[in-house]
């Protein structure tokens, strides 16, 4: 798929005369989709579909980039998947009908409580494998963190007994989020019980590490959602995103107000987090039951 992106970057220069400041962006937006792409398990332009497309740009969107630069990556997509039409490289232009407008009515899956806790109890906790796992999914949960933020959390940014964590995030800024009692006693567990079955080097500061004692990678906790998500029965098209995306959805259907939400998120616009509003429509079915005079 590379091959592909460099061989319309080419074409960009050679034929459509763009100059190299451009061609030098639209490299950028697509070596960034492609990366995406493989990163969902894809390995061919034929297998990609709107909703991917549409995850990315809302991905993208959820790190920070402005809407003109995420209409931007819409257009670099566009343009590519018309080229590959032209080439007869693509059995059918999913991307061509797509506007961007559309693009923020669609809501972010989400996990009901029930498909939440199967997630959750799928790993085995009778090993330091399962142990680990277990750890990182109720964490995950517990505090809507990033992957990225889970992924370099230290053991000194860990507090249980207190029950927090801290954690830097976009921009280099240092939040503080809670951790709930049952995913303290997990995270707590794997410390005392199966860190140590991981650790290779002494100062190996990681609070979660792979197999061979190393921090893990985004690609690497991808793939444990998705493992334990098919283990779980679980048919949607998640990722560690969508646990974030649960954590603030649910939050806020029991209540929690939108602004502590947004800290805990690490958002720094609120319109960001107002997504899930729109996301919780059994907390507004309910209301308007309750509340209706003539329901």
């Amino acid at each position: 798929m590379q091959a592909l992106a460099s061989q319309f970057l080419d074409y960009l220069s050679f034929e459509r005369g763009l100059s190299p400041n451009t061609r030098a962006a639209y490299a950028n937006d697509l070596r960034r989709f492609v990366a995406y792409l493989e990163s969902r398990g894809l390995d061919s332009f034929n297998s990609v579909s709107r909703r991917h497309i549409l995850d990315f740009l809302l991905r993208e969107r959820d790190r920070g980039l402005s809407a003109n630069s995420v209409s931007r990556l819409l257009v670099a997509v566009k343009m590519f998947f018309r080229y590959l039409e032209q080439e007869s490289l693509l059995t059918r232009n999913i991307a061509d009908s797509m506007e961007s407008p559309r693009l923020w009515k669609v809501l972010p899956t989400v996990l009901s409580y029930r498909e939440t806790e199967r997630l959750l109890n799928a790993p085995l906790s009778s090993d330091p494998y399962g142990l680990r796992d277990r750890a990182v999914l109720e964490l995950f949960y517990a505090t809507g963190l990033r992957v990225s933020e889970i992924a370099n959390l230290r053991l000194e940014d860990v507090h249980v007994g207190e029950g927090y964590v801290r954690c830097l995030g976009k921009g280099g800024k240092e939040r503080v989020v809670p951790v709930g009692g049952t995913a303290r006693g997990w995270v707590e567990r794997y410390i005392r019980e199966a860190r140590g079955a991981f650790v290779r080097k002494a100062d190996e500061d990681a609070l979660f590490l792979t197999y061979r004692g190393r921090r893990f990678s985004r690609k690497g906790l991808w793939h444990m959602f998705k493992t334990y998500a098919r283990k779980a029965g679980i048919t949607k098209d998640i990722s560690p995103h969508t646990l974030r995306h649960s954590f603030a959805s649910h939050l806020l259907s029991n209540g929690a107000p939108l602004r502590v939400i947004q800290e805990m998120l690490g958002h720094a616009d609120i319109a960001t987090t107002q997504i899930y509003t729109h996301v919780d429509e059994g907390r507004l079915l309910a209301a308007h039951r309750q509340f209706h005079p003539r329901h």
